[in-house]
């Protein structure tokens, strides 16, 4: 077909229809990449701040849960401000058994003059997910006794223990812990129970 003089304005249209539309495509794409971007930020965002949130709970147990003494009891021989720091942040179903090792610190300290003092090493995230978690923390205990009207205080004992956390109205609680046994050097590591004479290793009572 011979070419007449209409031709050039309308090729001049469809390359200018043709880069209209591929600006679009462009633009869209990046939109699309923008919010897939933010989209993966948040949720890495939300990871870090759920491991950061466990972590410090996880802390927060060791330090309310193994720290006590004789300066905590009241008249009847018990330790009420203990038992209230710890259950703030432990599940319901923990709150049972927790009771129960509360009784036995609370003897330690009327009989012995107890008073222990945690230091926290380490702690760890081994598994997380939407509203449970495992936690690792490592650490020392520092025991100090009453014996004759002196204060015997003992060397570090180190301690490893694995915390279990659950999720509840949106807030991370300790639901259980157990001491990690297993050493390179064959030795027990868990959180030994306090005696004047000696330092055996528990089953983790506080």
């Amino acid at each position: 077909m011979t070419p007449t003089s209409e031709d050039p304005p309308r090729s001049a249209a469809f390359r200018l229809g043709l880069l209209v539309v591929l600006v679009m495509v462009i633009l869209a794409c990046s939109a699309t990449a923008v919010t897939l971007w933010a989209t993966r930020s948040d949720a890495e965002g939300d990871t870090q701040a759920g491991r950061e949130a466990v972590m410090a709970q996880t802390e927060q147990f060791v330090l309310r849960a193994f720290a006590y003494g004789p300066e905590l009891l009241d008249d009847q021989g018990a330790m009420p401000e203990y038992r209230t720091r710890v259950k703030e942040i432990i599940s319901p179903k923990f709150s049972a058994s927790f009771e129960e090792a509360a009784g036995v610190a609370e003897q330690l300290v009327t009989e012995a003059g107890v008073s222990r003092v945690p230091d926290v090493f380490a702690t760890g995230v081994a598994t997380i997910d939407e509203d449970s978690a495992r936690t690792l923390i490592a650490g020392s205990l520092s025991d100090t006794y009453a014996v004759d009207g002196d204060q015997i205080k003992q060397e570090p004992i180190p301690f490893r223990i694995e915390v279990s956390l659950v999720k509840i109205d949106g807030e991370w609680l300790v639901d259980n812990y157990s001491p990690v046994n297993a050493t390179d050097d064959g030795a027990e590591s868990g959180l030994p129970t306090p005696t004047p004479s000696a330092t055996q290793p528990t089953d983790g009572t506080p």
